[in-house]
């Protein structure tokens, strides 16, 4: 229970799966043959498309509750289904703790917590009539593993809702599984945003085992996995996307020994 086949006549949200990382996801599940609608506030600037198809835009503001009521009904009613929510909208400016109005800071928590689980509720309310149950799959991010300067408010929200899937895990089993892919550097728009232009994206990539940053259709790749007949008994698990981490700083303050 609590998994998906592989048809082609799955339906899959994936949230903020109109641009970088949600869009990544939604054409891995496109290339399934799965049918997708990804959400967002405003339409993408091109449609979300593999060769295997195109994703359905529908417009909502995550932060809406009766809005995102509305939206799962809307897909509800348009497919008679949902087998997999993947929870990706998401983001946070870079700002100290002590800076910007603290409202700010609130808000962010509210997308990157209180969105998710406000959609995971509405999702679940379709996949726990279905005999074959659904899955839902949480986008984490290494921030809310370590301390987070600059983006505290975004740590503290991904570090309970991994918390959240687990709980979700345990009280919706067996037949609907809750992951969480815990997501490192990826490279999209984003990244620049944060870590300024290519050479600075090449430095920050440097620290990284793996030396890269992952690719938004890598994250995809792992969320099929995670949504699949292969995974039918993982649940309440956090799948590490990161490319083995951080390089720890002590490794290069050391002194090697002869």
């Amino acid at each position: 229970m609590g998994g998906t086949d592989g048809a082609g006549d799955r339906v899959v949200v994936v949230t903020g799966g109109t641009r970088g990382v949600g869009a990544g996801i939604a054409r891995a599940f496109l290339d399934t043959g799965a049918r997708v609608v990804v959400c967002a506030r405003r339409p993408p600037d091109r449609p979300v498309a593999t060769d295997r198809g195109s994703a359905r835009f529908l417009p909502v503001d995550l932060r809406d509750t009766q809005g995102v009521q509305a939206f799962f009904t809307q897909v509800g009613d348009a497919y008679g289904r949902l087998d997999v929510l993947v929870n990706n909208a998401g983001g946070t400016p870079f700002q100290g703790l002590g800076e910007g109005a603290d409202e700010r800071h609130a808000r962010i928590i509210g997308l990157n917590l209180t969105a998710p689980l406000t959609a995971s509720l509405a999702a679940y309310r379709i996949m726990r009539r279905q005999a074959e149950g659904g899955c839902v799959l949480m986008t984490g991010s290494v921030s809310g593993t370590r301390p987070s300067p600059g983006t505290a408010a975004y740590g503290a929200a991904k570090a309970g809702l991994e918390n959240l899937a687990r709980t979700m895990a345990v009280e919706w089993a067996p037949a609907i599984r809750v992951n969480t892919l815990v997501l490192g550097m990826v490279r999209t728009a984003a990244a620049r945003l944060h870590y300024g232009d290519e050479a600075g994206v090449a430095a920050v990539a440097r620290t990284v085992p793996a030396g890269r940053l992952a690719e938004p259709d890598e994250i995809g790749a792992a969320a099929v996995f995670l949504a699949s007949a292969d995974a039918a008994y993982i649940t309440g698990a956090s799948l590490l996307v990161h490319g083995g981490g951080e390089r720890p700083a002590f490794l290069d303050g050391a002194t090697r020994c002869p």
